[in-house]
């Protein structure tokens, strides 16, 4: 990595402000969909640049008036004086990520919040960015909780420009005003969410998928068994493995259908091996267009077209399987329906319209593919890095499952104590994503500071969850801070807006479940079964467009 000198950065300050709180992270910070979202700035009339999309959201006179006419504003410091690093004529900050003259790869992102939050305390205004708005990072739980909680019914999260573009120019045609739940805002947001939210969060839809993905679980370790060499070592590209169980999962939970993505020997123009291929793509590539200078806005660069012709093969997945489930349900007898439906089939029967199904089966996918193949990707490793925590859960499933070949039920998962604190205290230490964020939608006091409607806070997780002011010990890997007395938890400070892996209030991601279910499956049938290893250098965590391990995972997998 290309470290920044001290006294670069020294030279950056644009001012010191108050004496603020400072606490050096232990690790760095993650890149995120909506960590330097590529959205045309617009001036603010106090000269702050924003976000495009509040330009037709004029603030009132009354509501500009209240806040302004408040103590808390009127003793506030001005927004031009927080902290930050100072941008260059012409190039702004943006000289910071560019090829050759910059000081960070797309890598190295993973470094900068942690580094910003060193340098200059609680928050930070990172502005000057060709083509974005300014970007405020703010490392104050107290002050996060109290941007989630006074956020009205339909915050904005800045996610992914390019998906944005990709619904409402390329495929307007396809899309309409149905943008689905990711990359849209406002009304259409919370009316998309409002017709799908229920069936996907429902527990009898969690429930109904639990013994259909303990069956691609049960899959993948077979498979996993067969790719083991003469040293019971899984091979060097393990984590496209990962990623193809991961594809399974969610096209058995979005499409209502096994993709194949976990067959041996797949033929190139396969379809599932086209499926892998277009996700390791996206998986791979989406990073650059979401944090480089934003040329593919402008015109269409080889990337952007590859990218679009990605994205209109996802659409084609999903509209096939989602009719092949609508003629499905046309030519079958009601009354030989059993069991509860799928969410595929709650959704087409509740709303009439297989696009609906079609929209939200794509955004299910595309938030859930890296995310979830990243995040078991980082929990493996660190399993495989802790014997002593592996056996912890080993033990625990031992108790719970004494025979191996016991069927997984929801009563058994929620029983799986420290398997569950071990998860989060892998998002609070390395988590896959760098937090969330919100364009405010007025102005604010924060920290102290004035800020003006429409600059994109930022709230990194990655470094919060890390910092002594709000978790006791925050260096030491210790999964029972999130137990309970009775399960053997320990007593400390665990501040509940320090780490937020899913996000907060209206806009938590919708999978969560899904997301926490398909973990829970893969972990108790590996660790009841195998012993976990890893005997090679050990692996930093950098960002491809996920934070995680960066190397082979060459994971030794010995059957108990």
């Amino acid at each position: 990595m290309n470290k920044l000198p001290m006294q670069a950065w020294r030279s950056t300050v644009v001012a010191s402000g108050p004496n603020l709180r400072r606490s050096v992270s232990k690790i760095g910070g993650s890149a995120s969909s909506n960590f330097m979202p590529h959205e045309k700035r617009r001036e603010s009339s106090t000269g702050v640049a924003t976000c495009p999309h509040l330009a037709d959201q004029e603030e009132t006179q009354t509501t500009a008036s209240r806040i302004h006419s408040t103590a808390e504003w009127q003793n506030a410091l001005p927004y031009s004086q927080i902290p930050g690093p100072k941008p260059i004529p012409i190039l702004g900050n943006t000289w910071r990520l560019m090829p050759i003259i910059g000081q960070y790869t797309i890598s190295d992102v993973a470094n900068i919040s942690s580094l910003l939050h060193e340098r200059y305390g609680r928050i930070v205004r990172f502005g000057g960015l060709i083509g974005r708005p300014d970007l405020l990072f703010i490392y104050d739980a107290d002050e996060i909780e109290k941007c989630y909680r006074s956020e009205g019914p339909t915050p904005f999260r800045p996610s992914m420009p390019s998906l944005v573009k990709y619904k409402s120019v390329v495929r307007k045609d396809f899309f309409g005003e149905l943008g689905g739940v990711v990359g849209v805002h406002g009304e259409p947001w919370r009316q998309f969410r409002s017709r799908v939210q229920k069936p996907v969060l429902q527990l009898s839809t969690i429930r109904r998928y639990l013994q259909p993905l303990e069956v691609i679980t049960e899959d993948f370790l077979e498979r996993c068994e067969q790719l083991l060499d003469e040293n019971e070592e899984l091979p060097e590209d393990f984590d496209n493995e990962i990623h193809k169980w991961s594809l399974e999962c969610i096209g058995r939970v979005a499409l209502d259908t096994r993709l194949g993505c976990l067959e041996s020997n797949l033929k190139p123009d396969s379809e599932p091996q086209q499926i892998i291929d277009a996700a390791k793509y996206a998986l791979r590539n989406v990073a650059t267009l979401e944090l480089k200078a934003p040329y593919w806005r402008y015109f269409p660069t080889p990337l952007w077209t590859r990218y679009v012709k990605n994205m209109n093969f996802f659409v084609g997945v999903c509209m096939k399987y989602i009719q092949s489930a609508t003629e499905r349900l046309k030519t079958q007898d009601p009354s030989l329906r059993a069991g509860e439906p799928s969410l595929v089939e709650k959704v087409i029967l509740s709303e009439k319209d297989e696009k609906i199904a079609t929209i939200m089966a794509l955004d299910l996918i595309l938030v859930g593919i890296d995310t979830i193949s990243m995040a078991v990707c980082s929990m493996l490793y660190q399993l495989a890095t802790r014997p002593e925590e592996q056996q912890k859960v080993h033990e625990e499933l031992k108790r719970l499952l004494p025979d191996a070949n016991t069927p997984l039920t929801i009563p058994l998962l929620d029983q799986m104590h420290h398997l569950k604190a071990f998860i989060k205290e892998v998002f609070r230490m390395y988590s896959t994503v760098i937090g969330n964020g919100r364009t405010l939608m007025e102005d604010s006091v924060i920290c102290g500071y004035q800020v003006p409607k429409g600059v994109q806070a930022v709230f990194p997780t990655i470094v919060t969850g890390n910092m002594e002011e709000y978790v006791t010990d925050a260096a030491t890997f210790r999964p029972e801070r999130w137990l309970k007395p009775q399960h053997g938890g320990v007593p400390g400070k665990l501040h509940p807006f320090a780490s937020l892996p899913y996000g907060y209030g209206a806009r938590m991601c919708l999978g969560r479940r899904f997301a926490d279910l398909e973990m829970q499956i893969l972990l108790a049938k590996l660790l009841r079964n195998y012993k976990l290893e890893y005997n090679h250098k050990p692996l930093d965590y950098a960002v491809t467009f996920m934070y995680a391990p960066d190397g082979p995972l060459r994971f030794k997998m010995t059957r108990i």
